[in-house]
């Protein structure tokens, strides 16, 4: 078992995990982009900035998201249990949900960000999503410089925090194993962080680019496969 065998391991994580916790993916059968391409406009920088309809819809996503009231699944608490016991060093994730930390994950690197917090794009001004949302404004502005606001997480077009980034290239290139879990690996820079693994396994219900170079892949139920993972393991 590669796991087993590692003297230091890598996870990174994508909206896969959280599917068990009631929040859909993106580009799976029943995703968020599959049911409705036309959702993407909410996750492109320029569309956001340019078109207040694109806010107005993205202000009443986020009211509806599910991860508001979600709790974390089996595989977020075998995670956090494999991080507990040592057997697991970093903890990487693309989503922004926040449920790797409530399930009691330490250090985690969110690489695109968090949807608990809104910022200013205008004045860098960041106050909790919570707070936001409680003004029930369709498109809420800033109220220190009256500039647009959104969730602090990275949408197409915007750059990746570059110390999130290289503490995960870091980590990655210091483990002996990475673990890509419920990620399409398809969305770079994150995606190139596979092709950095010394050994590669994926756990993902579709393809992905990288499984030709991964040492193992494996299609089954993300949850019961690292709860099997715990108890292999620990």
């Amino acid at each position: 078992m590669l796991w087993a065998q590692a003297e230091a391991v890598a996870v990174l994580t994508g909206a896969g995990i959280s599917t068990d916790s009631g929040i859909a993916d993106f580009r799976g059968p029943n995703g968020l982009w599959t049911r409705n391409p036309a959702a993407q406009a909410m996750f492109d920088i320029r569309s956001y900035v340019s078109d207040p309809e694109v806010r107005r819809q993205a202000w009443a996503n986020r009211r509806a998201n599910p991860a508001w009231t979600a709790a974390p699944n089996r595989g977020h608490v075998a995670l956090a249990e494999l991080q507990r016991i040592g057997l697991l060093d970093v903890l990487m994730t693309q989503n922004i949900d926040g449920l790797h930390q409530r399930a009691g994950s330490s250090g985690v690197l969110e690489l695109h960000g968090s949807m608990w917090e809104v910022l200013c794009l205008s004045c860098g001004g960041r106050w909790p999503t919570p707070e936001i949302l409680a003004r029930d404004e369709d498109d809420p502005a800033c109220h220190l410089c009256g500039g647009i606001l959104k969730t602090a997480t990275i949408s197409f077009g915007q750059p990746l925090d570059a110390d999130v980034l290289s503490a995960a290239v870091d980590a990655v290139e210091s483990a002996d194993l990475l673990v890509a879990v419920g990620t399409s690996l398809q969305v770079n820079p994150v995606a190139g962080l596979a092709g950095l693994a010394g050994e590669l396994a994926i756990v993902n219900a579709e393809p992905t680019p990288f499984d030709d170079e991964a040492q193992v892949v494996v299609r089954a139920s993300i949850s019961e496969v690292l709860e099997e993972m715990v108890h292999a393991l620990g």
